[in-house]
Protein backbone atom coordinates (compact mmCIF):
# COMPACT_ATOMS: atom_id res chain seq x y z
CA UNK A 1 0.00 0.00 0.00
CA UNK A 2 1.34 3.35 -1.17
CA UNK A 3 0.65 5.68 1.83
CA UNK A 4 -0.21 9.45 0.75
CA UNK A 5 -1.82 10.92 3.36
CA UNK A 6 -2.24 10.23 6.96
CA UNK A 7 -5.49 8.48 6.64
CA UNK A 8 -3.59 5.86 4.40
CA UNK A 9 -1.27 5.68 7.30
CA UNK A 10 -4.29 4.99 9.43
CA UNK A 11 -5.42 2.46 6.78
CA UNK A 12 -2.24 0.66 6.78
CA UNK A 13 -1.51 0.43 10.31
CA UNK A 14 -5.00 -1.12 10.48
CA UNK A 15 -4.64 -3.56 7.87
CA UNK A 16 -1.35 -5.04 9.98
CA UNK A 17 -1.31 -8.66 11.34
CA UNK A 18 -0.62 -7.36 15.18
CA UNK A 19 -2.04 -4.19 16.33
CA UNK A 20 -0.06 -0.94 16.28
CA UNK A 21 0.78 1.99 18.22
CA UNK A 22 2.01 4.92 16.58
CA UNK A 23 4.65 7.12 17.62
CA UNK A 24 4.24 10.76 16.87
CA UNK A 25 7.42 13.62 17.42
CA UNK A 26 7.02 16.97 16.90
CA UNK A 27 9.10 19.14 15.88
CA UNK A 28 9.86 23.08 15.25
CA UNK A 29 12.14 24.25 12.71
CA UNK A 30 14.81 26.89 14.06
CA UNK A 31 17.29 28.95 12.52
CA UNK A 32 20.40 28.95 14.51
CA UNK A 33 21.59 32.12 15.52
CA UNK A 34 24.97 31.82 12.92
CA UNK A 35 23.15 30.38 10.56
CA UNK A 36 24.97 31.51 6.51
CA UNK A 37 23.10 33.41 4.54
CA UNK A 38 22.06 30.59 2.08
CA UNK A 39 20.36 29.00 5.19
CA UNK A 40 18.92 31.95 5.85
CA UNK A 41 17.62 31.92 2.72
CA UNK A 42 16.08 28.63 2.63
CA UNK A 43 14.56 29.21 5.73
CA UNK A 44 12.61 32.51 4.66
CA UNK A 45 11.07 30.03 2.26
CA UNK A 46 10.57 27.60 4.76
CA UNK A 47 12.33 24.86 3.35
CA UNK A 48 15.61 24.92 5.97
CA UNK A 49 16.30 25.12 9.32
CA UNK A 50 17.75 22.97 12.52
CA UNK A 51 14.73 20.79 13.61
CA UNK A 52 13.82 20.89 17.66
CA UNK A 53 11.74 18.05 18.76
CA UNK A 54 9.21 19.95 21.05
CA UNK A 55 6.85 16.82 22.25
CA UNK A 56 5.97 13.66 21.48
CA UNK A 57 2.90 10.97 22.30
CA UNK A 58 2.10 7.45 21.62
CA UNK A 59 -1.55 6.38 20.67
CA UNK A 60 -3.31 3.01 19.55
CA UNK A 61 -5.29 3.14 17.16
CA UNK A 62 -8.66 3.12 18.77
CA UNK A 63 -6.90 6.50 20.44
CA UNK A 64 -6.88 8.69 16.74
CA UNK A 65 -8.80 10.31 14.97
CA UNK A 66 -8.69 12.82 11.80
CA UNK A 67 -5.64 14.78 11.40
CA UNK A 68 -7.10 17.63 12.05
CA UNK A 69 -7.85 15.90 15.59
CA UNK A 70 -4.27 15.27 16.71
CA UNK A 71 -3.50 18.85 15.38
CA UNK A 72 -6.55 20.39 18.44
CA UNK A 73 -5.08 18.11 20.65
CA UNK A 74 -1.47 19.05 20.07
CA UNK A 75 -2.69 23.02 20.63
CA UNK A 76 -4.00 21.58 24.32
CA UNK A 77 0.09 21.73 25.17
CA UNK A 78 0.83 24.71 24.25
CA UNK A 79 3.70 23.42 22.08
CA UNK A 80 4.45 25.14 18.90
CA UNK A 81 5.67 22.51 15.99
CA UNK A 82 5.67 22.61 12.16
CA UNK A 83 6.41 19.15 11.32
CA UNK A 84 4.52 16.01 12.92
CA UNK A 85 7.15 12.83 12.14
CA UNK A 86 5.46 9.13 12.22
CA UNK A 87 6.04 5.65 12.90
CA UNK A 88 4.86 2.27 14.23
CA UNK A 89 5.48 -0.30 16.80
CA UNK A 90 3.75 -3.58 16.01
CA UNK A 91 2.21 -5.41 19.06
CA UNK A 92 2.47 -9.48 19.54
CA UNK A 93 0.24 -11.93 19.99
CA UNK A 94 -2.88 -9.85 18.99
CA UNK A 95 -2.37 -7.06 21.61
CA UNK A 96 -0.99 -3.33 21.01
CA UNK A 97 2.71 -2.49 22.47
CA UNK A 98 1.78 -0.93 26.04
CA UNK A 99 2.86 2.98 26.24
CA UNK A 100 5.83 2.07 28.55
CA UNK A 101 7.14 0.26 25.53
CA UNK A 102 6.91 3.11 23.55
CA UNK A 103 9.25 5.07 25.57
CA UNK A 104 12.76 4.00 24.03
CA UNK A 105 11.42 4.15 20.49
CA UNK A 106 10.26 7.46 21.13
CA UNK A 107 13.40 8.50 22.65
CA UNK A 108 15.36 7.52 19.68
CA UNK A 109 12.84 9.13 17.49
CA UNK A 110 13.90 12.36 18.89
CA UNK A 111 17.83 11.18 18.65
CA UNK A 112 17.25 10.39 14.52
CA UNK A 113 15.29 14.00 14.42
CA UNK A 114 18.95 15.77 16.34
CA UNK A 115 20.74 14.17 13.79
CA UNK A 116 19.03 14.67 10.60
CA UNK A 117 18.33 11.06 10.24
CA UNK A 118 14.69 11.63 9.07
CA UNK A 119 13.97 9.63 6.01
CA UNK A 120 12.84 6.40 8.14
CA UNK A 121 9.53 8.30 9.57
CA UNK A 122 6.72 9.69 7.48
CA UNK A 123 6.55 13.28 8.17
CA UNK A 124 3.56 15.59 8.00
CA UNK A 125 3.06 19.54 8.02
CA UNK A 126 -0.10 20.97 10.02
CA UNK A 127 -1.97 20.69 7.07
CA UNK A 128 -1.59 17.00 7.14
CA UNK A 129 0.33 17.26 3.36
CA UNK A 130 2.62 14.45 4.02
CA UNK A 131 6.15 16.07 3.06
CA UNK A 132 9.34 14.73 1.51
CA UNK A 133 12.05 15.63 3.63
CA UNK A 134 15.94 14.96 2.28
CA UNK A 135 18.71 14.99 4.92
Amino acid sequence: MTITSYADLLAAARSQAQPQRLLFAFARAELPDDAPEPQRAHYAERRGGALLPVMCVDKTLAELGSFEDLVAESRHTGADWDIVFVTTLSGRDGKAPATAEAEAPLNMMVTYIHTGQVERFLAFNKDGELLAINS
